[in-house]
C-alpha cells in the first residue's frame, strides 16, 4: 500500500461509525414533518455524498454540490458502483456561497456542520443566499452546526484518538484554540498514519477553523436572506437545544 493513498483511508476509518442511514432518516422526518411531498433536495457541501446515495434510494431527485474535486471522484466512483444506478441524482462542482444551478428544489440540505465553516458573517450571507435562489416558494432548508451556549460551557479540550484496520493504524490529536472574540474555534489535527506492511509513517497537519453560532444572529442572517427559522432542535434527537446540546439542527423556509 502506497503511504499517499493512507489518507483517504486514514478518512474512512475515522468515520465508518458515522450513522449515514439513520441520518438520512432524521433528515427523511424532519422533511415529512414541515414539508411533506417533498420530492427534490439539494445538498450544499455534499462532501463523498454518502447522505445523497440514501436519499437517492429514498426515491428523491437528489443535487450534490461541494468544492473538493477530490470528495466529488469519491462521490462519483459510489454512484457508479450502485446497482440499481439511481439516475436521480448528480453532482457539481462549485462553492456554496457563490454556485448557481439554475435549478430549484423544494428541500435545501447543508450537514456535518458545513455552515459553521462559514466562518465570517459575509460567508454565512452568502450560503444563505445560495440557499434562498435554490428554493421553491414554500421550501425548507436543513442545516445543522455548533450552537454557541454548548461551546462556551463545554469547551473543547484536546484529544487524541487511536484507530487501526488490516493495513494502516491511525493516531489523531486534535489542539483547540479558543477565540471567544470572533466566536471561532480552531481545531489543529495532528496524524500519524503507519502503513503496517512496510512501517512507513505518514504525518498529516491540517487545520480547520469552525464557528459556533447562536439563534439570534442566526435569524438575523436568515431574515436578511428571505429565510424565516421555523423549528431548532438537537441533531439526531429532537430535544430542545440547550447547554449541553453542541449539535443543533435547524429548519427555515423560504
Amino acid at each position: 500500500m502506497e503511504v499517499f493513498g493512507a489518507y483517504s483511508r486514514y478518512y474512512n476509518l475515522f468515520y465508518q461509525d458515522k450513522d449515514y442511514p439513520g441520518e438520512a432518516e432524521y433528515v427523511e422526518s424532519l422533511i415529512g414533518k414541515h414539508l411533506p411531498g417533498a420530492k427534490s433536495i439539494l445538498d450544499l457541501g455534499c462532501g463523498t455524498g454518502r447522505h445523497d446515495l440514501l436519499l437517492a434510494q429514498m426515491g428523491y431527485q437528489v443535487a450534490g454540490v461541494d468544492m473538493s474535486e477530490e470528495m466529488l471522484a469519491v462521490a462519483n466512483t459510489q454512484l457508479a458502483d450502485l446497482t440499481p444506478h439511481p439516475s436521480s441524482l448528480n453532482f457539481h462542482h462549485g462553492d456554496i456561497r457563490s454556485i448557481r444551478l439554475e435549478q430549484s428544489f423544494d428541500v435545501v440540505v447543508s450537514l456535518f456542520h458545513v455552515m459553521s465553516y462559514q466562518t465570517g458573517n459575509e460567508e454565512l450571507a452568502a450560503a444563505f443566499a445560495t440557499v434562498r435562489a435554490h428554493l421553491k416558494p414554500g421550501g425548507i432548508c436543513i442545516f445543522d452546526c455548533w450552537y454557541g451556549p454548548a461551546v462556551l460551557t463545554d469547551r473543547p479540550v484536546v484529544r487524541i484518538k487511536r484507530l487501526e484496520d488490516e493495513e494502516i493504524a491511525v493516531t489523531r490529536l486534535v489542539e483547540p484554540v479558543m477565540y471567544p472574540d470572533q466566536n471561532l474555534v480552531e481545531l489543529k489535527y495532528h496524524v500519524f498514519i503507519r502503513v503496517k506492511e512496510s512501517g512507513v509513517v505518514e504525518e498529516i497537519k491540517e487545520s480547520h477553523l469552525m464557528r459556533y453560532l447562536f439563534r439570534p444572529e442566526l435569524e438575523l442572517l436568515l431574515r436578511e436572506a428571505g429565510l424565516t427559522l421555523i423549528d431548532a432542535s438537537e441533531w439526531m434527537t429532537g430535544r430542545k437545544p440547550g447547554f449541553d446540546t453542541w449539535g443543533v439542527c435547524f429548519v427555515v423556509q423560504g
